[in-house]
């Protein structure tokens, strides 16, 4: 039965790129998807669009391709990803202007347009948002971008017309490596069952070496070797949707049945219900078998009919966060921590410092589970604590107040503070609203090279 071989070629946006040079070079790879787009990283990306209308694609979209173009040219390996961020046509100049520079000819590159809908919302301000159930308008002043998770139709429709490297937007993350499968295999949109499959696949893949050892790594418990040389994972995909998952032999890490079943209920809400945009995936049936070392097998996906709606990404400027820290040593230093804390509290307050919500962490005791776990520490078997204090104002220069408290903490005490720093924020957050797919209109826009 015929396959394909998918790898991994990045799991968020800043990630490692030695591991997927690897993958293009030794592992046999047909695609390599590079998925760089998280919720925020769009609406940030948007801001910089705004800012300059050449840019808002992926802050590494040159570093990797420099590297990446040469093995998808050399090895045949074609190249899918939402590097373009906000800006797909731009990324997609700027790979060409790569290529030609390298002196890469042969290429043809497509950018897929169609899921940024900030134009339209207008259109969607009396839809509840998921997170709150508050009307969209609540925020309408702050809205910065508003983008559509659509599906695989725009990469399908580059790769049947040739295109060599496909960059896209805010696509879900599975579509990168459903639609080869469906290209490839000649799968139909309305195949559930398949779609269901393909969906798995690109869902294992999508967080890069977090499936083959990565985030699974806990010492003692869970030990995986070669951490320091983990592998990105390969997915090998028959006709019917079955999938191997492997690793090249000499990449450090584990691809294991308990690494395939974490990964598989990541971010999963309800396994028999798992919505995307193509299909409401199913996978409560799913096998998995160990079939050799580092070779796992997944089968038995099933799905039903996508529900009609696009989740949208909206992003809106929310606060300004200003913070400070300041580390304590030696006998003493949790009670000199608090002492500090209890100073930065009071001052702020004495200068009516307009903060909305403050918050007083001291890392290694609290910062995570605040009293659950903080109250069994005992204070004097603290050799050093490190006092954190953050807070959320409207206006930056409010923001600013709360790390100069934390510095002036050096000469006004308590004694033997160091490594101060301070910063601000702009935060940028995100609401969703599920919008018509019938709204969005995809378009592929192409260069050659």
């Amino acid at each position: 039965m015929r396959t394909i071989r998918i790898g991994a070629g990045a799991g968020y946006a800043g990630d490692r790129l030695e591991p997927a040079l690897d993958l293009m070079e030794k592992g046999n790879l047909d695609y390599i998807m590079f998925e760089c787009l998280a919720e925020r990283t769009i609406s940030i990306a948007q801001q910089q669009k705004l800012k300059d209308p050449t840019k808002g694609y992926n802050n590494l979209l040159e570093h990797r391709m420099v590297k990446v173009l040469p093995l998808s040219k050399k090895n045949n390996v074609k190249v899918i990803t939402n590097m373009g961020a906000a800006n797909p046509i731009s990324a997609a100049k700027k790979i060409k202007e790569i290529a030609q520079n390298l002196g890469v000819t042969g290429l043809k590159i497509a950018a897929v347009i169609g899921d940024d809908v900030t134009s339209k919302i207008e259109n969607y301000l009396d839809l509840p948002t998921i997170e709150t159930g508050e009307k969209l308008s609540t925020i309408r002043d702050s809205i910065v971008s508003a983008n559509a998770y659509i599906g695989a139709e725009g990469i399908v429709e580059a790769l049947r017309n040739g295109a060599d490297v496909v960059v896209t937007g805010r696509v879900a993350d599975p579509a990168l490596a459903i639609a080869p499968l469906i290209y490839e295999f000649g799968w139909s949109f309305e195949d559930y069952s398949l779609l269901g499959a393909g969906t798995v696949v690109g869902h294992l893949l999508e967080c890069g070496a977090q499936v083959s050892g990565g985030y699974f790594a806990d010492p003692g418990y869970k030990d995986v070797p070669e951490l320091w040389n983990v592998g990105f994972p390969i997915a090998e995909v028959n006709e019917n949707g079955e999938v191997i998952i492997e690793k090249l032999l000499d990449a450090g890490g584990v691809v294991s049945k308990d690494t395939i079943k974490e990964q598989i209920l990541y971010e999963i809400h309800d396994p028999a219900n798992y919505l995307t945009p193509n299909v409401i995936c199913d996978i409560t049936e799913l096998t998995i078998e160990e079939i050799g070392k580092d070779r796992v097998l997944v089968k038995g996906a099933k799905g039903k009919e996508k529900t009609g709606l696009f989740k949208t990404s909206i992003g809106y400027k929310d606060c300004y966060i200003g913070e400070g820290e300041m580390s304590y040593g030696g006998s003493g230093a949790y009670e000199r921590a608090k002492l500090a804390g209890e100073v930065v509290k009071k001052r702020l307050e004495l200068i009516k410092a307009p903060i909305q919500e403050l918050r007083i962490d001291y890392i290694g005791v609290n910062s995570l589970y605040k009293e659950t776990l903080g109250s069994q520490i005992d204070p004097k078997e603290l050799n050093e604590v490190r006092l954190r204090v953050a807070g959320r104002t409207e206006k930056r220069e409010d923001a600013v107040l709360i790390g100069n408290e934390v510095e002036a903490l050096y000469t006004n005490g308590p004694a033997g503070g160091g490594g101060a720093r301070s910063g601000v924020k702009e935060i940028v957050s995100i609401l969703s609203v599920l919008i018509p797919s019938e709204d969005v209109t995809i378009e592929v826009i192409y260069e050659e090279v």
